[in-house]
């Protein structure tokens, strides 16, 4: 699944399958601009950054079970936002700190260090990597990824795929190849 914000019309946040089908809206009310976003692979819950309400919630995969974790000046200007164990990470673009937010229960927040103009953040360790199963994406004996000749995206789960074709071409009748 593919997840993100839109603040323009309606602020919301969404998810789809890669290949963007089955987009669904999982958050579209007490909601007005969603920047940063970040998802608890293990748990399935997902994670956002309201700028403008100055509040950082959550939901799951289903947009169920919200509620927020932080709210109130403490956390103004907040972008970037990333999950690890039992905190959340994120840069306050005002001040340039990095803090660490407790993600049950939102009272313990500490700031870490103080970095030089970042906008993002992400943490890198083994256990937050899934494990990578075959899917239908894999390289094919022609070095075609998914048997596309372009571009292969996942579908609505691992076992299936869509291709398609870098701009100026056009996906050929065999839903593989581009012209």
């Amino acid at each position: 699944k593919l997840f993100f914000t839109d603040y323009g019309n309606a602020a919301k946040v969404e998810r789809c399958d890669m290949d963007g089908m089955n987009r669904t809206w999982i958050v579209d009310s007490r909601i007005e601009q969603p920047t940063a976003l970040a998802l608890d692979l293990i748990n399935k819950y997902v994670y956002w950054v309201d700028v403008y309400l100055d509040s950082v919630e959550v939901v799951d995969y289903q947009g169920r079970k919200r509620h927020t974790i932080i709210k109130g000046r403490q956390i103004r200007h907040l972008c970037g936002l990333a999950v690890f164990e039992s905190y959340l990470y994120t840069v306050n673009s005002d001040n340039l700190n990095i803090l660490r937010i407790n993600r049950y229960n939102g009272t313990d927040v500490q700031s870490l260090a103080r970095v030089d103009n970042a906008k993002e953040i992400r943490v890198y360790q083994k256990r937050t990597q899934t494990a990578v199963r075959s899917h239908a994406c894999e390289v094919d004996p022609y070095g075609m990824p998914g048997g596309c000749s372009h571009i292969c995206l996942l579908s609505s789960n691992y076992k299936a795929r869509t291709c398609r074709c870098r701009t100026g071409f056009i996906l050929g009748s065999d839903g593989r190849s581009c012209k």
